[in-house]
């Protein structure tokens, strides 16, 4: 019995899912089963980086941190998108499809350059008082 082509070719997709599950959950599972286990008075202090805390967690954070934080996502997705588009394309218009990505590359420049002219990459520092 002969599987249809998309058929075969949605099973791609599955192997995909299930792998990229399996990668998520994995070390979830790995370190519930062999993590250390401890509970005291210790468990409950407030750790950040092994460097003592200064002032109170309940600060007002600027919006450029929650920009360049919406930025990066937006880039990570938009580079996750181009590794099937590319190996998708080159199968027939090659020339069309190099134009395609190429206009999109440059949208996506053209984001950077219009976040930078904003001054989303400088942030500048306040002082702390402790």
């Amino acid at each position: 019995m002969e599987i249809p082509q998309a058929l075969s070719d949605f099973s791609y997709v599955l192997v995909y899912l299930v792998a990229a599950g399996l990668f998520a959950m994995g070390p979830l599972i790995i370190a519930k089963l062999i993590a250390p286990r401890s509970y005291g008075a210790a468990r409950d202090a407030i750790y950040e980086c092994g460097m003592p805390t200064i002032g109170s967690a309940w600060i007002q954070v600027a919006v450029i941190y929650y920009l360049f934080a919406l930025l990066f996502l937006a880039f990570d997705v938009d580079v996750l998108f181009l590794l099937p588009v590319l190996l998708a394309y080159g199968k027939g218009y090659v020339w069309r499809d190099f134009i395609e990505v190429t206009i999109f590359i440059g949208i996506l420049s053209l984001v950077i350059v219009y976040a930078w002219n904003r001054g989303v990459f400088s942030w500048k520092r306040k002082q702390v008082n402790p």
